[in-house]
């Protein structure tokens, strides 16, 4: 048996890493394959998974390639939000009309943006994004009713142009940089289209796999993506979005808010430091 497992290992090209038997037993893989059930109960929720789960592969491995961990760290929350966005599918009712056009438009440009990344200085863009992020947490946590009620506000006729250039811009965005994704495409739900907490969380969710999936579609065949880490973080990111939504539905919009603006003030906390070295370096 053992045999046979690392024979089907020995044929998954995962660059310079030969896992073993071991390797699913190792202290590493226990740490990260926590923090990916952790990352999928927050993530499912409000976005911001990344936050938890891409920090512990970076310091659990921190002799490997940085790039297949990033398309580990893909492969991982893909897992959690396609479990994600079927469970909210059965309970929640998603506008299918306008999650799938900005869906559509977001995996096209996410792969667009990926490509855009040698071209671009992104650093350049932190101090705005940083700033973008403090205001939509200071706007949400003084607007009491914010995204307390669902109250679609567009006309019909806007909702779908609306709708792709949501995708176009958060797609593109996920694709070069990244950070608070998810936030972002719930403020704007819920800022723009009228959308309470709970319709907005899962709405992005929609919008969050397509993003992941062009993410992942582009790791795996550049071979840049360590399956037999991924695999077991996956399963785990499941079980944190099983969690995680159920957790959402019971409680509402107002259990939502409350830990989208905690998600919000630790992601500002992060991408502040990160930029503040970023500048210190310049």
């Amino acid at each position: 048996m053992i045999a046979f497992i690392q024979e089907i290992f020995s044929q998954i090209q995962i660059l310079s890493v030969e896992p073993s038997l071991q390797d699913l037993f190792s202290p590493e893989l226990l740490a990260v394959c926590f923090f990916a059930f952790l990352a999928g109960f927050i993530d499912s929720i409000v976005g911001g998974g990344g936050l938890v789960q891409l920090p512990a592969l970076l310091i659990c491995y921190p002799n490997v390639d940085p790039i297949p961990i990033f398309g580990t760290n893909k492969f991982s929350s893909i897992s959690g939000t396609s479990i994600a966005t079927y469970r909210f599918s059965r309970t929640v009712e998603i506008p299918w009309r306008i999650a799938l056009w900005a869906a559509g438009a977001a995996f096209i440009f996410s792969f667009l943006g990926a490509r855009s990344v040698s071209y671009f200085p992104k650093d350049a863009l932190r101090p705005v994004i940083l700033t973008l992020l403090i205001a939509v947490f200071i706007y949400t946590a003084f607007k009491k009713d914010f995204g307390s009620i669902h109250a679609p506000e567009l006309p019909h006729n806007r909702e779908v142009p609306y709708a792709i250039i949501l995708g176009v811009v958060i797609g593109f965005y996920d694709g070069f940089f990244g950070p608070g994704t998810g936030s972002f495409l719930i403020f704007i739900f819920i800022g723009i289209f009228g959308f309470d907490f709970l319709r907005a969380s899962a709405t992005a969710k929609v919008v969050n796999f397509s993003t992941n999936l062009s993410a992942v579609l582009f790791f795996a065949f550049t071979q840049k993506i360590f399956y037999h880490i991924a695999i077991p973080m996956g399963l785990c990111n499941i079980a944190g979005a099983v969690l995680g939504t159920k957790l959402a539905v019971l409680k509402g919009s107002g259990f939502i808010r409350v830990l989208f603006l905690g998600v919000m003030a630790a992601i500002i906390l992060k991408f502040g430091f990160d930029t503040l070295k970023v500048m210190i370096q310049i």
